[in-house]
């Protein structure tokens, strides 16, 4: 008992603390708000998932559930060496070489037909809080600064682990326009971008980008929370269509009828970024579990697929390496994935 009243007291120091910081962002207000209130996926003052979609399948309530997650958190949830990774000077890179690099959990480096791309940039930690989901040993070497301009910043929800202020805040004068769910772009304004360099999106809507490249924003089945109020900004899924690769970029979110939705609309994805870890029982739909990757693989029917979310922070009670059996089980289901290091550039 005084142990979980003591991480109540951390906790709700912690909260009070956020809620005060720049980081936490805004809630969505005016014009942008009328906008959302429009949306045939907001009702009730909230967004909501095109299935039925429980947050919290777990017999515990979610204030204990967390307690226990950081109170039990087991040895293998860490690495017990620094993780083995590339340091790569993007800086140097041929500009017509199409490359992605991953750089732990769901950040990405695309370089595309003449543009380049940066996906759920997060270089620091996973939490607002700086002692808290700090990444593994190794896997802090990319700083904004190794960052090439970026023509595109793509968001795929407002989460900590995906959308980092100060990350974002160092790379601000070197991205041209930011692509978000609708909501996630008042976060932006409020952190002093030009409105008018923000593209923000409802799902099913697409953007052209330049001859030939498009971005389609699309359902994905999760959840949004910064601290403020529950899913008052949307998440979603993309896919980015460019003249030499289609590729779907699936962010969080658990199994549903929408990856086969998706594969149908789009039958010739030449690369799917998919989720690998931070899964639990206790929120398995709205996170995509083990043992529905490879349906969700072959729904999508892409050439190859490549997994995140894994591999630089403990936010769930599976072992550190088990995404990497996954990676295996998929193989043996006959899906082609590829497994390159952190900082490893892989030819698209």
């Amino acid at each position: 008992m005084k142990i979980s009243l003591a991480i109540l007291a951390v906790l709700t120091g912690g909260a009070l603390g956020i809620m005060c910081q720049k980081n936490l962002g805004k809630q969505p207000r005016g014009e942008r708000l009328k906008r959302i209130e429009a949306s045939p996926n907001y009702r009730d003052g909230k967004f909501h998932n095109r299935e039925a979609t429980p947050q919290f399948t777990g017999k515990d309530k979610k204030s204990t559930s967390f307690i226990n997650l950081i109170r039990n958190k087991k040895a293998d949830t860490k690495p017990p060496m620094e993780v083995a990774t590339v340091k790569t000077n993007l800086h140097l890179l041929d500009s017509n070489a199409n490359v992605i690099v991953w750089f732990g959990h769901s950040s990405y480096f695309i370089q595309l037909d003449g543009k380049r791309y940066l996906i759920d940039p997060v270089f620091y930690t996973a939490s607002p809080v700086s002692f808290i989901q700090k990444p593994f040993k190794g896997t802090d070497s990319y700083k904004p600064a190794d960052i090439p301009d970026i023509d595109y910043l793509i968001i795929t929800h407002d989460h900590w682990d995906h959308l980092d202020y100060k990350t974002v805040k160092e790379l601000q004068q070197r991205i041209g326009k930011v692509i978000c769910p609708l909501g996630v772009g008042q976060h932006f304004e409020y952190w002093k971008f030009d409105v008018n360099n923000i593209i923000e999106m409802d799902w099913d809507n697409d953007a052209q980008l330049a001859d030939g490249i498009s971005i389609h924003c699309l359902t994905a089945r999760h959840f949004s929370n910064r601290a403020l109020k529950p899913n008052i900004t949307l998440w979603a899924s993309y896919m980015l269509v460019s003249p030499s690769n289609t590729i779907y970029i699936a962010g969080d979110g658990g199994y549903g009828r929408h990856f086969k939705e998706i594969g149908n609309r789009f039958p010739d994805i030449d690369l799917a970024i998919m989720e690998n870890g931070q899964y639990s029982e206790n929120w398995k739909y709205i996170h995509l579990m083990p043992e529905l990757m490879t349906q969700a693989a072959k729904d999508l029917n892409a050439k190859r697929v490549l997994t995140g979310h894994h591999l630089k922070f403990a936010l769930s009670q599976h072992p550190w390496d088990e995404p990497d059996r996954n990676i295996q089980q998929m193989r043996a289901d006959s899906i082609n994935v590829i497994n390159p290091m952190i900082g490893e550039v892989v030819e698209l």
